[in-house]
């Protein structure tokens, strides 16, 4: 799904439901698309702008039980909020438990279901700047010589020059370059943001 901006789509069968819930986004600021039946959503997937999802769990064809299966089948990891109808509440655990981020029985509170939907998003957003960030310092790892992810990986687990010297059968002074090296090619400020960096791209240490 295209990621520029935020949108919530709507997918339920029923028109009124949709247009209700929709204007109750709008009146939020919040920017929405309406879709009359999953099968319709995930035909035009990849066409849309990621955000959040609110599905209504009964609907014909496919359920909103099917469509979170068929989401996490092809790794789309935008929230899904599930609307379910009275005595629906097991079919809204079994959601909880396929991966939606939250549920409403209906009738639900107008505040807490936008509520929901910020916070969503929001987790959306912060998950999508780690994404880019892990990006950017696993293209510069990829970067450097097998010889530097060494130092680095010493670095990582904590050891001093020296150790990290020993185990590579190098002179410390040779570790002090690869080490400058290092804070100049990841753009590190200190070692502890070079070590952070490492720890983010999943760098482990040697045990």
């Amino acid at each position: 799904m295209p990621s520029e901006r935020a949108v919530v789509h709507v997918i339920d069968d029923d028109e009124a439901s949709r247009q209700s819930l929709a204007f109750l986004l709008q009146t939020g600021k919040i920017e929405v698309q309406t879709h009359a039946s999953a099968t319709i959503f995930l035909d035009q997937l990849p066409n849309l702008s990621a955000g959040c999802i609110i599905t209504d769990v009964r609907m014909p064809g496919l359920s909103g039980i099917d469509l979170l299966r068929r989401l996490r089948e092809l790794n789309i990891a935008a929230p899904v909020i599930v609307i379910t109808g009275h005595g629906d509440v097991p079919l809204a655990v079994e959601a909880m438990k396929i991966g939606a981020a939250d549920f409403f029985e209906k009738p639900f509170d107008d505040e807490a279901l936008l509520a929901s939907v910020r916070s969503a998003l929001h987790r959306q957003e912060g998950d999508k700047q780690r994404d880019l960030a892990r990006a950017g310092i696993e293209s510069k790892i990829a970067a450097l010589s097998n010889r530097e992810r060494d130092v680095l990986a010493g670095l990582v687990a904590g050891h001093a020059n020296k150790q990290i010297a020993y185990d590579l059968g190098i002179s410390p002074r040779t570790v002090e370059i690869y080490r400058a090296n290092l804070m100049n090619k990841m753009e590190a400020g200190s070692l502890s943001e070079l070590v952070r960096m490492a720890l983010i791209a999943g760098v482990l240490g040697p045990s």
